[in-house]
């Protein structure tokens, strides 16, 4: 039975909450500003911000990928997988049977 949760998790913990805070004081102050769906709705017609809506997310993932790649492969080696035992075929039984 575990007793405590690792230091890990705590930290995963940590930044989840001041994640949601971030999105919590961000949606506050949108509406603090008295950004109106009709000003939003301008803003967002411009080229610019239809770029930056696709590229922005576009960007962050690639970035999560490279992140991801670079912190497996400097955690080592990979484990090695089990061998697998290699799978009959139909073509295989019938050269047997013959």
């Amino acid at each position: 039975m575990q007793i405590s949760t690792s230091a890990r998790r705590k930290g995963f913990r940590l930044l989840a909450v001041f994640g949601a805070l971030g999105v919590a004081v961000a949606a506050a102050s949108t509406f603090v500003d008295t950004v109106t769906p009709a000003e939003a709705a301008s803003f967002v017609q411009q080229p610019d911000m239809q770029v930056a809506v696709f590229m922005v997310p576009l960007t962050l993932l690639v970035l999560l990928m490279i992140f991801e790649v670079a912190r497996v492969c400097l955690r080592g080696a990979l484990p090695v997988q089990a061998p697998r035992a290699p799978r009959p075929t139909d073509w295989a039984e019938a050269r047997d049977a013959a």
